[in-house]
């Protein structure tokens, strides 16, 4: 990903580390891809049915991260308590999704990979909202 080349780019103090601040984008793009592919796969699954509230668990995380990813792209009149607010959501987010597909993931591989994505991007988050103080 161009994620560091573009931090490094910025003109600007940024007040993160630039690395960890990378690294936490690039692992909520990820977890956002994941959790669309995965909604995707479960709605070829035969019991689709069975699976709506794994479905709408990776919307939701899906639309936090990529959120969370933009806002975390922007350093321009940076909002502290903003972006606070986003990273803990997006942990809320990745939480309940990894949770959720944990459950399906000894039936559906693409389970295992999204709920492990979501572990990692919820790590990610974690990390970098206790660098924020």
């Amino acid at each position: 990903m161009k994620t560091s080349e573009m931090l490094d780019t910025y003109p600007a103090t940024i007040n993160l580390d630039r690395q960890l601040l990378a690294m936490v984008i690039d692992a909520l793009v990820a977890c956002s891809q994941a959790c669309t592919a995965c909604a995707d796969a479960c709605l070829s699954e035969e019991m689709v049915a069975d699976l709506r509230k794994c479905i709408r668990s990776n919307l939701d995380c899906a639309d936090s991260c990529a959120t969370t990813a933009r806002i975390l792209s922007r350093h321009t009149a940076y909002d502290a308590n903003l972006t606070r607010a986003h990273l803990e959501a997006c942990i809320a987010a990745c939480r309940a999704c990894g949770d959720e597909c944990e459950q399906h993931a000894g039936m559906h591989e693409h389970c295992r990979i999204c709920a492990e994505a979501c572990r990692d991007c919820e790590t990610a988050c974690g990390e970098l909202l206790a660098a924020l103080g």
